[in-house]
């Protein structure tokens, strides 16, 4: 059975669910190739507009598979510079991808080590009510290596995220959302029903528009103001089109 599956409920979304619940998703080698995969085609396939990124049978993700790292099988660690790191496969996978399209994880369970890496990778995320998130692999000293160290303070702040890298501990998701790691909580059990949710209310969008507004937005990190706003002119004025047809149905709408 594939350790990952891909799967199109409705038009647009690509539900990708990591399948190795005997060793609680933990993301090994070839598993971590294949999400990579996955991703490349989401970018790439035109019927396609947001993907959903969970794990089965209740858990998201444990993170990076320590077994066989310790049988001599780790993941790929493969040092770049900056001009080649984006877009390379990373340990986890789709780390170090950046996305035209949005991804939204949905974590039931734990979404810890590599797998909370995978979480906030994604844009949104959804969670049950019974989750775990943390850096548990502080307690095995595991780095950070799939963008944790970054994205995680540009998340939810320094000290924050501080608190979480150098402890180890684990969030719940009521803490989890109250200091903005997670965007939703659900019912326990109903984390893919409400990513899915989710999924259909932005699906439902102008995509054009929406893509140009996200990228745009991951961009402006590390930027200075003018060229942030640069970006975000050039990126808009490309989609100008869809406006004029969204700025049309507005009118059309207010008028009947």
């Amino acid at each position: 059975m594939s350790t990952v599956i891909a799967q199109r409920p409705e038009p647009g979304v690509l539900v990708v669910t990591i399948n190795r619940p005997e060793h609680r998703n933990a993301v090994d080698r070839d598993t971590a190739a294949a999400l990579f995969d996955v991703f490349s085609d989401f970018e790439t396939d035109p019927d396609l507009a947001i993907a959903v990124l969970t794990g089965a049978e209740g858990t998201f993700c444990a993170g990076a598979d320590l077994k066989a790292v310790a049988e001599g099988a780790p993941n790929d660690v493969t040092v770049l510079d900056s001009e080649e790191i984006v877009g390379s496969p990373g340990p986890m996978g789709p780390t170090r991808m950046r996305l035209s399209k949005p991804v939204i994880a949905a974590i039931e369970g734990h979404a810890v080590a590599g797998g909370l890496e995978l979480a906030i990778w994604a844009d949104l995320r959804v969670a049950s009510e019974s989750a775990i998130l943390g850096v548990f692999c502080r307690r095995w000293g595991v780095p950070l290596i799939d963008g944790g160290t970054s994205r995680l303070p540009r998340l939810i702040g320094e000290g924050r995220a501080m608190d979480l890298i150098l402890t180890g501990r684990p969030v719940s998701a009521k803490e989890a959302h109250r200091i903005g790691l997670v965007d939703r909580v659900t019912p326990q059990g109903s984390a893919l029903e409400g990513a899915l949710n989710l999924a259909r209310e932005i699906v439902a969008h102008p995509q054009a528009c929406m893509r140009a507004d996200l990228v745009s937005a991951r961009n402006q990190w590390g930027s200075d103001e003018a060229v942030a706003l640069a970006d975000e002119v050039a990126r808009g004025s490309r989609v100008l089109e869809e406006a004029a047809r969204g700025a049309t149905a507005f009118t059309q709408r207010g008028s009947s």
